[in-house]
């Protein structure tokens, strides 16, 4: 464990997942307060890079406030900002239907976007509390006449206080099935999301590291981006489950807390 944790803290950029690595929902996990000062103390880069696309940059920064952690609006990134990037290069001022919350809605306003329930360009599905049968409905068939699905990220589900809770993969799933066309998801594992990270922290892939909770997202995308990555078992994925996939992480860890004991 020490050289691990030596070999981790060598690193000159951080990139690090919220859920199930920072907090789980309002519970903030052991350790991370003392591992932030120290990336402060350090000054080392950070960013926390997240798929959840529900927060605006600000609300994210105001709920680790509200958790006792302060940090500047710019250590944030989202998969509703990467989404707004992409679409912004794809196609310039156009139109979407949103079944989705305030971070993704505001990151497609401040691109120009506008929405759209008859014939928008895309049909746009984020991580929301608000879904409905006549949002589903409603999306099939948009995408049926010619809009292009997008999913803010392939999560099937994140970690909360009481468990688990549906993310955007199984929200887009339905939607999927019924009117036969596949999404295109730009979050994690996505290499968008880590080129947009390095770029962020203004450090190279040999001088970063990942540190996530999820297997399939947050070290499949460090891996194919070639940067090292630590899997948390703080969050969801087990040390049982680290099998079930073809590729490892550079180092495991029970949680953050492995960094600052």
């Amino acid at each position: 464990m020490k050289n691990a944790v030596e070999n981790i803290k060598e690193k000159k950029g951080f990139i690090i997942d919220m859920d199930g690595v920072i907090y789980h929902g309002n519970i903030l996990l052991p350790g991370v307060t003392t591992f932030l000062k120290w990336l402060e103390d350090t000054g080392k880069c950070y960013l926390f890079l997240t798929n959840s696309s529900q927060r605006t940059q600000k609300e994210l920064q105001e709920k680790l406030q509200r958790l006792g952690i302060n940090v500047g609006e710019e250590h944030f990134y989202t998969s509703a900002l990467a989404t707004a990037g992409f679409l912004a290069s794809q196609k310039p001022n156009g139109s979407a239907y949103i079944i989705g919350d305030a971070g993704l809605i505001h990151a497609l306003y401040s691109i120009g976007y506008t929405i759209n329930n008859v014939n928008p360009d895309y049909v746009i599905v984020g991580d929301t509390n608000s879904y409905s049968f006549e949002k589903i409905e409603m999306a099939v068939n948009l995408v049926l006449k010619g809009a292009r699905l997008i999913g803010t990220n392939p999560d099937i589900s994140g970690p909360v206080e009481t468990g688990i809770s549906p993310s955007v993969k199984a929200l887009i799933a339905p939607i999927e099935i019924a009117s036969g066309k596949k999404a295109y998801y730009v979050g994690k594992p996505n290499p968008l999301m880590m080129r947009i990270a390095l770029k962020k922290l203004g450090v190279k892939r040999e001088e970063a590291i990942v540190i996530g909770d999820r297997m399939d997202t947050d070290v499949r995308c460090g891996l194919e981006s070639e940067i090292d990555t630590v899997l948390v078992l703080s969050g969801i994925t087990s040390r049982a489950e680290i099998d079930n996939f073809p590729y490892r992480p550079q180092y495991v860890l029970n949680g953050i807390i492995d960094l600052v004991q």
